[in-house]
């Protein structure tokens, strides 16, 4: 039986800080925000800090990879963000699907932005957005889908540093992506985990046998059917997560010397396989309120 450790997960290198800094120094460069997050864990994937550095800023949250996460889940946390003031989209930024409404919802979002702007003169002025989001949450891949072949603005823009980059996308909208920010600590070690799941948080920062048991031990509580059906074995929600790990390691044939398990295989398939959407469209949480 292998050994895991309940521990938190907290990883704030000193990158982090910077870009942290350097999104504040920035908002004054841009009409709005937009905010990626994973479909999968809308809320464990949002950086808290966000909300007091952004302020009253117009902000278009982007649910991605909404293609892996449960589709009714989506619509619950579609309401919620709307219901919070936030205009909102799911999103699948690899495939494209969703973004085709997000030209529109962008003006929708800035329409205060362009009436001001018209009434200076200054018709088709450029709208300027920031691209927000924590590691791992598609902001490279958003940008590239939208630009097509998006390319750089100059840099030697006031206030532009070479860690913040500019890029025109066309129809009248240039983004200002940054690097992807956590924040200082997990205050809930749920967070932590989520965050792992999903392959925001390094694999080298982790353990992947504890981050795996972790995973199905969540899943053996609300969706058992979907590991009985991906792995072909029996499960319940007493179940420790390495003993569902064995289980897995055994039918999949993972022995090593001596017929033992190899757990360490077998966690490598269960993260990469969750992260890749093959156990089906899960989403790990839902909105309180």
């Amino acid at each position: 039986m292998p050994e895991y450790i309940k521990q938190n997960v907290q990883w704030f290198p000193g990158h982090m800080a910077k870009t942290r800094r350097l999104i504040k120094e920035s908002l004054a460069l841009v009409d709005g925000v937009v905010e990626l997050v994973d479909a999968r864990v809308p809320y464990s994937s949002r950086n808290p800090e966000l909300d007091e550095i952004i302020k009253n800023k117009p902000r278009i949250i982007l649910l991605n990879k909404c293609d892996v996460a449960n589709q009714n889940a989506t619509s619950l946390w579609l309401k919620h963000f709307k219901n919070k003031g936030f205009y909102a989209l799911a999103v699948d930024c690899r495939t494209g699907k969703g973004l085709n409404r997000f030209e529109d919802t962008v003006k929708e979002a800035l329409k205060d932005v362009i009436k001001r702007n018209n009434s200076k003169g200054m018709v088709n002025k450029p709208l300027r957005l920031m691209v927000v989001g924590i590691p791992n949450t598609g902001k490279s891949s958003f940008i590239n889908r939208m630009g097509k072949n998006a390319k750089a603005k100059v840099a030697d823009k006031a206030g532009v540093t070479r860690q913040n980059q500019w890029f025109v996308v066309g129809n009248g909208i240039e983004m200002l992506d940054t690097p992807g920010v956590l924040w200082p600590k997990f205050d809930d070690p749920e967070v932590g985990d989520k965050l792992a799941f999903i392959g925001s948080i390094k694999d080298e920062v982790t353990d992947i046998q504890t981050l795996s048991c972790r995973l199905l031990e969540a899943l053996a509580k609300t969706k058992p059917e979907m590991i009985e059906e991906r792995y072909k074995i029996t499960v319940n929600s007493a179940m420790q997560g390495w003993e569902i790990l064995e289980e897995i390691g055994r039918k999949r044939g993972f022995l090593i010397k001596g017929g033992e398990i190899d757990y360490e295989r077998a966690a490598v398939i269960v993260s990469d396989e969750f992260r890749a959407g093959k156990l089906g469209r899960i989403t790990l949480e839902l909105p309180n309120g």
